[in-house]
């Protein structure tokens, strides 16, 4: 039987667990101070929004005391795949190769990612023979 995936995370759930993945199982106030270095965010306002991503499937939580410890429920990079493939569904029809040409046309890529994509390339042709 195949597990369902919790729900795509939204912009604001996404920053939430960009600081999670960085920083690891962390308090509100912890997260709340993280987020606010890019844009002010009342303390009310983070654990509300982590207590609806515990409800959703995205964030566990672990009491330690009287602290609450939340951290991300799926590794970035599940998550990412995730993402890119509703992305790849929704807006190029299943074609990784539009995908892929649309994502190196709206941001170069440094020369260390460009030999990353050749290395992964590599493999992926060497795996299919």
């Amino acid at each position: 039987m195949k597990t369902s995936l919790p729900p795509k995370p939204t912009d604001a759930e996404l920053a939430i667990l960009r600081v999670l993945w960085e920083r690891g199982p962390s308090t509100v106030r912890q997260v709340m101070d993280a987020l606010c270095r890019v844009q002010p965010t009342g303390y009310t306002t983070a654990l509300k929004q982590m207590q609806i991503m515990t409800e959703k499937g995205l964030l566990r939580r672990e009491e330690a005391g009287r602290l609450h410890i939340y951290e991300a429920a799926r590794s970035e990079q599940e998550t990412q795949r995730q993402l890119v493939g509703h992305l790849l569904d929704r807006a190029f029809g299943g074609s990784t190769e539009k995908l892929v040409l649309q994502a190196l046309a709206a941001k170069k890529a440094t020369p260390g990612e460009l030999a990353e994509i050749r290395r992964l390339l590599a493999r992926m042709e060497r795996e299919s023979r």
